[in-house]
C-alpha cells in the first residue's frame, strides 16, 4: 500500500511547528524571540501606563502601576533593538554575496518597507476611526509622518530604519568598500550626530543603528566556526556575565535617567546587554530548553507589525469588563499580542486570502513531493 502522509493539525499549523524540526540555527531564532518578547512588554506596558493615567485624570480609582516594571522596561529597553541591527548586519555579507546589490535591496524593500506601509497606514486609519477609544491621539496629518517622522506612528519606525540602515551600508559597503574600521568610524560618527537630527527621524533612526549594524557584519565570519559556538555555548561563560550584565544594569537605572543615541555610556552598556543575550541564545540552544521561544522569534516580523493592535483591543476588552488589575492587564495583553499575530499569520495569510498584507507578490505554491511508488508485498493464495 502507498504510505499517505498526514496533515498537520490545527495547532501545529496554527504555530508552523514544523520549523522546529527544519535545519535552522536556533540561536537566531532564540535571540529573535528573546527580543520580540521584550518589545511587546514594553508597548503593552505604555499601553497600561497612558491607560491608567488617562483614567486616574477623570476620577476613576484603579491601582497604579508599579514602578518596578517601568524598572524592567528601561533594562530591557537598553539593548533589544540594538539586538535586532546586530542580528540583521551578521546575515547582510551571506546575502550580497548569493545575490546581487539590486535583488538584495528588492527583498529588503518586500520585507520591510512594504509591510511598514500597510500597516501603519492600517493602524493610523483605526486609530482615527475609534478616536477617544484609544491611547493615540491620531489626526489625518499623522498619515505625512509616515515619510519623514516614523517615531510618532508607535512601533513602526523599526522597519523603515532597519531598511535605510541596509541600503545606506549596502552602498557604502559596494561603492567605497571601505575597511571595517572605517565602517566603525562612520557608525561611531553617526551614532554621536544622530541626536542632532530627532527632529526628522527618517534620517535620525538609521544613524543611531548603523554602528550596531556594522558591528554584526564584522563578527559574522566568527559565528560560522565550531571553536566560537562552544565558547558562547559554555554555561560558565553565561555565569560569568550574568553578574556583568546586572551591574551595568543597575548603573544604567542610576546614571542615565533619559537613555538615547549620542550617550557613550548607553552604547557600552547596550553592546553588553547584546552580548548576554547572545551568550543566553547559545546556551538555550545547547540546552534545547523552551522551544516555542524559536517559533516566536521565526515570527518576529508578524508579531511587531501587528502586536499594538491585538495589545489594545485586549486591554480595551479587559478594562470594560472592569478588569484593572497591571499584571492581568499586562499578562494577558503579552501572551495574546504574541499569539494571535502568529495564528493570523500562518492561518489566514500564508497561502490565505490576506497574504497581500505581508508580501508584495503572492507566493507560487511549492510542488508537493511525490513519495516513490512502493512495492505491494506478495501476497499468499
Amino acid at each position: 500500500m502507498k504510505a499517505q502522509a498526514t496533515k498537520p493539525g490545527f495547532f501545529s499549523k496554527a504555530f508552523n511547528l514544523p520549523i522546529l524540526e527544519k535545519k535552522r540555527l536556533a540561536w537566531v531564532d532564540y535571540l529573535k524571540g528573546i527580543a520580540i518578547v521584550l518589545v511587546v512588554y514594553r508597548h503593552v506596558l505604555v499601553g497600561i501606563q497612558r491607560s491608567v493615567a488617562t483614567a486616574i485624570e477623570h476620577g476613576a480609582h484603579i491601582p497604579p502601576v508599579p514602578e518596578y516594571l517601568e524598572h524592567a522596561n528601561m533594562i530591557f529597553f537598553s539593548f533589544r533593538m540594538p539586538l535586532f541591527f546586530i542580528l540583521s548586519g551578521i546575515f547582510i555579507s551571506g546575502s550580497l554575496a548569493k545575490r546581487t546589490l539590486k535583488q538584495v535591496l528588492g527583498i529588503k524593500f518586500e520585507n520591510l518597507l512594504y509591510p511598514y506601509f500597510i500597516w501603519v497606514t492600517l493602524q493610523i486609519t483605526v486609530q482615527i476611526l475609534l478616536g477617544g477609544s484609544t491611547n493615540a491621539n491620531r489626526s489625518w496629518i499623522d498619515y505625512t509622518y509616515i515619510f519623514w517622522q516614523p517615531r510618532s506612528l508607535d512601533q513602526f519606525w523599526y522597519l523603515p530604519a532597519l531598511f535605510n540602515t541596509t541600503a545606506i551600508y549596502l552602498l557604502v559597503k559596494t561603492y567605497l568598500k571601505p575597511p571595517m574600521w572605517a565602517q566603525f568610524v562612520i557608525g561611531a560618527a553617526l551614532y554621536f550626530v544622530s541626536p542632532w537630527c530627532h527632529g526628522i527621524s527618517m534620517i535620525a533612526d538609521w544613524m543611531e543603528f548603523y554602528i550596531f549594524f556594522a558591528l554584526g557584519d564584522a563578527i559574522a565570519p566568527y559565528f560560522w566556526h565550531e571553536r566560537t559556538e562552544r565558547l558562547l555555548s559554555n554555561g560558565w561563560l553565561l555565569l560569568a556575565i550574568t553578574p556583568v550584565f546586572f551591574m551595568t544594569q543597575v548603573y544604567y537605572l542610576a546614571h542615565i535617567p533619559t537613555p538615547g543615541p549620542g550617550d557613550a555610556d548607553f552604547l557600552a552598556i547596550a553592546l553588553i546587554g547584546c552580548l548576554s543575550m547572545f551568550i543566553l541564545a547559545f546556551r538555550m540552544q545547547s540546552w534545547n530548553v523552551l522551544r516555542f521561544l524559536r517559533v516566536i522569534g521565526y515570527h518576529s516580523l508578524y508579531i511587531y507589525v501587528t502586536h499594538v493592535f491585538v495589545a489594545g483591543l485586549i486591554r480595551l476588552a479587559l478594562t470594560h469588563a472592569g478588569i484593572h488589575n497591571p499584571f492581568v492587564l499586562l499578562g494577558a495583553g503579552i501572551f495574546f499580542s504574541i499569539l494571535i499575530p502568529i495564528m493570523f499569520y500562518n492561518l489566514l495569510v500564508v497561502n490565505g486570502p490576506l497574504w497581500w498584507m505581508f508580501a508584495f507578490r503572492k507566493e507560487k505554491p511549492q510542488p508537493k513531493k511525490v513519495p516513490p511508488a512502493t512495492i505491494p508485498a506478495a501476497t499468499t493464495a
